[in-house]
């Protein structure tokens, strides 16, 4: 096949496309102790309040919410603002109403994961690790995959476009910039190149969760490690270059060794929790 002009990530990017796709930020409202606003705006910050809650535990899978009246005077919410955070998270699949008897929180298998606030919520519980590995487990088995299909059909468009989304991952490689933004173009630009419109319409729906693995793989630093930043410009390199088994194999490699950044954030986090010292009260 006839192969695309090579372009390098030095090159001068080209002009944004008319409705080219963007990360989308995840919103993840802020902590409170108490919820006085509004009943529309209650009932959005109240969602985000008991989401947290469910996905770290503290109302299991089955157990059965408290009664109206309990929730509304926890959080000084009216009835109005708690119907309408129990229809957002109705509506994600974390809890079901039941006449005569309550409500209660669904099982886990029932909750929309690929949910952007759902995520959120997970990652803002210090990231649920059985929920990296899922992440991980979804990213492994679609993206080598895709990366081995890009390089064999990319266009030339495709190619600049990955090759600006990774000449944005070295300018703000160390802070300073979108570099989760960038590093979530560079990876659906390679579901778009496979041509593959179940793949494309996958990447969209995925979007969410790609956009939170890579906040999980940035916890604890802004600017993202040498050695990642040298996988991309070879997969690159490799979907550039017409090079299907390379680009498959730079994929595995840098898929694998990212969850192994995650979970040795995770190993060091918990490590600093059982040797922080006690504080002793003062005599």
């Amino acid at each position: 096949m006839a192969r695309a002009p090579r372009h390098t990530p030095d090159s001068d990017p080209p002009k944004p496309r008319v409705g080219e796709r963007r990360a989308v930020a995840i919103r993840v409202a802020p902590k409170e102790t108490e919820i006085r606003t509004t009943p529309r705006r209650g009932g959005a910050q109240l969602a985000a309040r008991l989401g947290r809650e469910i996905v770290s535990g503290v109302y299991p899978p089955g157990s059965l919410l408290p009664s109206a009246a309990e929730m509304g005077e926890r959080f000084s919410a009216s009835r109005t603002a708690l119907r309408e955070a129990y229809s957002k998270l109705s509506g994600k699949g974390l809890i079901v109403a039941r006449p005569k008897i309550g409500t209660s929180v669904r099982p886990r298998a029932d909750w929309n994961l690929l949910d952007s606030e759902v995520l959120a919520w997970h990652l803002d519980n210090e990231g649920d690790e059985r929920v990296v590995a899922d992440l991980f487990g979804l990213r492994g088995a679609i993206e080598p995959l895709a990366a081995e299909i890009a390089a064999a059909v990319r266009t030339e468009a495709q190619v600049a476009r990955l090759a600006e989304a990774y000449g944005r991952m070295e300018r703000f490689k160390n802070g300073g910039g979108d570099l989760i933004g960038a590093d979530l173009d560079f990876h659906l630009t390679i579901l778009e190149a496979t041509g593959n419109h179940f793949l494309r319409a996958l990447g969209g729906m995925i979007q969410a969760a790609l956009e939170c693995s890579f906040r999980l793989s940035w916890l604890g630093a802004e600017a993202i490690r040498d050695d990642r930043l040298f996988q991309h410009r070879a997969l690159f390199e490799a979907i550039r270059d017409g090079a299907p088994e390379a680009a498959r194999q730079r994929m595995v490699e840098l898929l694998n060794d990212s969850i192994d950044d995650i979970r040795n954030y995770c190993q060091r986090r918990d490590n600093a929790k059982t040797s922080s010292p006690r504080r002793r009260l003062a005599p």
